[in-house]
């Protein structure tokens, strides 16, 4: 069995119900402390480098996640197959899903994550915001039920005054959300938004919230175990949004008064403490220009962000939450919990950002991740990899941290600039856009950054830069040519793929 280091027993085997790289980094927690794994895959994850990593892995289905990762009956008979003796969801699919966690607890299979109900109080957004109203936490005006018609719609906008938002009482990530600015938006948005609601989460329902003119949205990471400790891992910065969708974030959150922030985590903890929660969990808030603050979700499960959280205050999460699931205290208190250094977390995509943003799957033709002190990479691809557009558009997360904000700006744009990803059109022109934004690198930015800044556009090419491209195109074809060495034959012409990147570079700029 394994053991933390007093001693402590903790799991021998741990399904990981996910895939991509939160399956991977569930599964190099579980090996740092001796953990062994088991992996689920689609038909379309059959090669996936999570699929490798594990130390068996399970075939659960056809690759729709409605028919395999999202099915919780055969994820559960994969865990009593294999002997597994506890679930570790990740984020997305099962992650929070109240009925999947109480299957787990009628098998006899510890779900790592919180109770069930404290999933169904802060998973339906109506109910979640009537939970922090009787719990004293400050909420944004509006609605503590979802909007019987139109009618009462009119009337409450008239009272909380416009700009209004309309968000789905069900779900989340920018589904089911409208603004609407003045009486006559009114009806269309109401109709749009709950078809939209529908459509996503099965469940129409929508309420309304006064939007907050040019909000910053900060969250605050928690942990809690079973024995009543509850302690907040400091903030993050999640106002770098493309559609209601998170793009970068940062930890601490820049320019933020350390009284805004003591009293940000004390909410947190308090809102944690109302409905009795145990593991990790977020609560996300917006932040208006004088930094008043209002809780706006809580997120029952591990953050795509954490690992920017991890890097900040020198903590892993991930293994924290084994140990509350074990049934063990917090491995830290409040007071140890102090940020040493600055973190940023920029999501890979795969998107044309010179193409409004569109999907661009396919095959990794080339992949090669930066290296260096202060620099992560999270993913699950490699060279040969598929990115399906079955599936989130995430490739990886590259996460970069110094001592102080302006050297992780630094490191990042350099990181950017080693990271190779052929194949396939990305984010990272975008990300290298906005990190040397002059809002961001002040700080002082909100949830409409992005639609603020100029687009992103791609280089001009004239004629003597085509011309080097048809150039190092040729080169590229000897750089993959094998080549005799003594004792064999190894891979490569005289030009390698690293120096055509530093030729291109030099030359050639974005070719």
């Amino acid at each position: 069995m394994a053991l933390t280091q007093d001693g402590n027993p903790l799991f021998d085997k741990v399904l990981v119900a996910n895939r991509g790289e939160i399956a991977c980094r569930v599964i190099r927690a579980c090996r740092a402390r001796g953990i062994r794994t088991v992996a689920v895959f689609s038909e379309a994850d059959r090669r996936a480098l999570h699929v490798r990593m594990a130390d068996e892995a399970w075939c659960i289905g056809p690759p729709p996640s409605r028919e395999s990762y999202l099915r919780g009956d055969r994820i559960l008979d994969v865990a009593r197959r294999s002997g597994a003796q506890a679930i570790h969801p990740g984020y997305g699919f099962l992650s929070e899903n109240a009925g999947f966690r109480r299957q787990c607890e009628e098998a006899g299979v510890v779900f790592i994550g919180p109770p069930a109900k404290a999933m169904e109080l802060m998973g339906e957004k109506t109910l979640a915001r009537q939970t922090m109203i009787a719990a004293g936490v400050p909420v944004v005006p509006g609605t503590a039920q979802p909007l019987a018609d139109l009618a009462e719609l009119t009337r409450v906008a008239a009272e909380v005054g416009y700009p209004i938002m309309l968000k789905a009482a069900a779900g989340g990530g920018g589904k089911g959300m409208r603004i609407v600015a003045d009486p006559q938006q009114l009806a269309s948005a109401f109709e749009g938004a709950r078809r939209e609601a529908r459509s996503s989460f099965g469940d129409d329902a929508v309420y309304v919230e006064k939007a907050i003119v040019g909000p910053r949205h900060i969250e605050v990471q928690l942990l809690a175990d079973r024995h009543g400790n509850v302690v907040w891992v400091g903030d993050r910065e999640c106002s770098v949004q493309r559609r209601h969708q998170k793009v970068i974030e940062e930890s601490p959150a820049p320019n933020l008064s350390e009284e805004t922030r003591r009293q940000m985590g004390e909410m947190a903890v308090q809102a944690a403490r109302a409905v009795g929660y145990e593991g990790a969990g977020t609560v996300e808030c917006l932040v208006d220009q004088s930094e008043s603050f209002y809780f706006l979700e809580m997120n029952t499960r591990l953050q795509v962000e954490h690992c920017a959280t991890e890097e900040a205050f020198g903590v892993d999460l991930v293994d924290a939450q084994l140990q509350v699931a074990a049934g063990l205290p917090l491995p830290f208190d409040q007071a140890s919990l102090v940020a040493r250094r600055h973190a940023i977390e920029l999501r890979v995509y795969a998107e044309d950002p010179y193409q409004n943003d569109m999907p661009s799957p396919g095959v990794l033709t080339a992949y090669r991740p930066p290296r260096g002190p202060g620099v992560r990479v999270d993913d699950g691809v490699e060279d040969g990899s598929e990115v399906s557009s079955l599936y989130d558009p995430m490739v990886a997360k590259l996460i970069v941290s110094a001592g102080t904000r302006d050297a992780a700006i630094a490191r990042g744009l350099a990181a950017l600039r080693e990271y190779a990803i052929e194949g396939i059109h990305t984010n990272l022109p975008l990300l290298h856009h906005v990190l040397e934004s002059a809002p961001f690198r002040a700080g002082r930015y909100t949830t409409g950054l992005l639609a603020e800044l100029p687009r992103v556009t791609p280089p001009v090419a004239d004629e003597a830069t085509e011309d080097l491209a048809r150039v190092l195109a040729a080169l590229a074809v000897d750089a993959r040519a094998p080549r005799q060495v003594e004792g064999g034959v190894a891979g490569g012409g005289q030009w390698t793929p690293w120096a055509l990147d530093g030729l291109r570079r030099q030359l050639g700029g974005g070719l």
